[in-house]
C-alpha cells in the first residue's frame, strides 16, 4: 500500500476532508483505476482539500485530469500555485515570520486584522480579469486564515464573509515551501475550472472516473456547521447532483463514486439516500469526525460512498 506521507499531499487544512479515509477508499476504487482496466481520466467537480485527487494523480496512470471548485477563494489557490508558487511561497514566508514573532495576544488581533482586510477586499476578485499578483498575494491571505483559524474550516456568512474565529495554535506551519512546490508540479497539465459542479456534463470523456465529494446533508438541524460560499447546498442541489450522477451513469465506460453523509447515525429509518441513489451500490464506511462543538460527540460515524459499479 502507497505511503501517502512521502508524496504531495493537501495544502489546506479541511473539515471533513478524505485523507484519513483514504486506506479505506482503496477497497472501493474501480479495478481500472489500478491498471486492472482502462480509465484514463479523473474528475473531481467538488475539490475542497482535494485529498482524493492527490492520492490518484500520484498513484493511477491518468492521461488527463480536471478539477472544478465553484469557491472563487479556493480556486485561486489552487490556480496559482499552479500558475506561479514561488511568488506565493514569498508572501506566505513573510506571514509566517511576522506571525512567530508575535505573542499570543497579539497573534489574535493580527488573525482578526487580517480577516477583516480579507473580507473587505473580496469584492476585488475578478477571475474574469488576469491579475496574478494579485492573485498570489490573495490566496496567501486564504492559506494564512486556513492555518491559523479554528479547526481549519472554511465557512462564510451568508453574506460571504470567511466567519471562522482565531485557532490558538503555537507556531502552526504557514508555509511548507516542499509540499507547495511538490503540489505545483502536481497540478502541472491539470485542468482546473470555477464552475458548478454541473460543468463535467460538458467535460466528461469515455474510460473516465468520477469523484463527487459535495457539501454534506445535515444530519440534524443544529449540525449544519459550515457553508464554503454564500449558497446553500439544499436537498434541491443534491437531488440535482444525482440527476447528474444519473446522466453521467449512461455514459461507457465511465465509474463513479459520491461521498456524503448517513442519515441513519441519526435516524435509522432516514432512507434519503437510497431513495435518491435507489439502483446504485452503497457502502458504509467509519469515518472520525472531530467538528462537533461538543467534544461527547465526536469520534466515528458512519459516511456512505455510492458507486455505479
Amino acid at each position: 500500500m502507497v505511503n501517502t506521507d512521502k508524496q504531495a499531499r493537501p495544502f489546506l487544512k479541511w473539515a471533513g476532508g478524505k485523507r484519513q479515509l483514504l486506506r479505506q477508499f482503496q477497497n472501493y476504487f474501480p479495478p481500472e483505476l489500478n491498471g486492472q482496466g482502462i480509465i484514463k481520466r479523473y474528475y473531481e467537480p467538488f475539490l475542497g482539500s482535494g485529498a482524493v485527487f492527490f492520492w490518484v494523480k500520484q498513484n493511477c496512470k491518468l492521461e488527463e485530469a480536471f478539477i472544478n471548485e465553484l469557491n472563487p477563494e479556493i480556486y485561486l489557490c489552487y490556480a496559482v500555485i499552479q500558475r506561479g508558487v514561488e511568488k506565493l511561497i514569498k508572501s506566505l514566508i513573510v506571514l509566517q515570520k511576522k506571525y512567530h514573532t508575535l505573542d499570543e495576544t497579539v497573534q489574535v488581533k493580527w488573525y482578526y486584522k487580517i480577516r477583516r482586510k480579507y473580507n473587505e477586499t473580496r469584492k476585488d476578485v475578478n477571475l474574469k480579469k488576469i491579475d496574478w499578483k494579485y492573485y498570489s498575494e490573495r490566496a496567501a491571505l486564504t492559506i494564512f486564515l486556513n492555518r491559523t483559524c479554528f479547526n481549519g474550516l472554511y465557512r462564510v456568512n451568508s453574506s460571504g464573509d470567511f466567519n471562522v474565529p482565531f485557532g490558538r495554535y503555537r507556531n502552526p506551519v504557514i508555509c511548507d515551501v516542499d509540499n507547495l512546490r511538490a503540489v505545483s508540479s502536481l497540478l502541472k497539465g491539470v485542468e482546473i475550472t470555477n464552475d458548478d459542479f454541473s460543468v463535467i456534463e460538458r467535460q466528461i470523456k469515455k474510460h473516465s472516473f468520477v469523484y463527487f465529494d459535495p457539501p454534506y446533508r445535515p444530519l440534524n438541524k443544529t449540525s449544519n456547521f459550515t457553508s464554503y460560499s454564500a449558497n446553500e447546498f439544499s436537498d434541491k442541489e443534491q437531488e440535482r447532483l444525482a440527476d447528474v450522477f444519473k446522466k453521467l451513469n449512461k455514459i461507457d465506460s465511465v465509474k463513479i463514486m459520491l461521498s456524503n453523509s448517513d442519515p441513519k447515525n441519526e435516524n435509522k429509518e432516514d432512507n434519503y439516500f437510497e431513495h435518491l441513489y435507489d439502483g446504485f451500490r452503497i457502502e458504509r464506511l467509519k469515518a472520525k469526525r472531530m467538528i462537533n462543538c461538543n467534544a461527547l460527540k465526536r469520534g466515528k460515524i458512519n459516511e456512505i460512498l455510492v458507486m455505479n459499479y
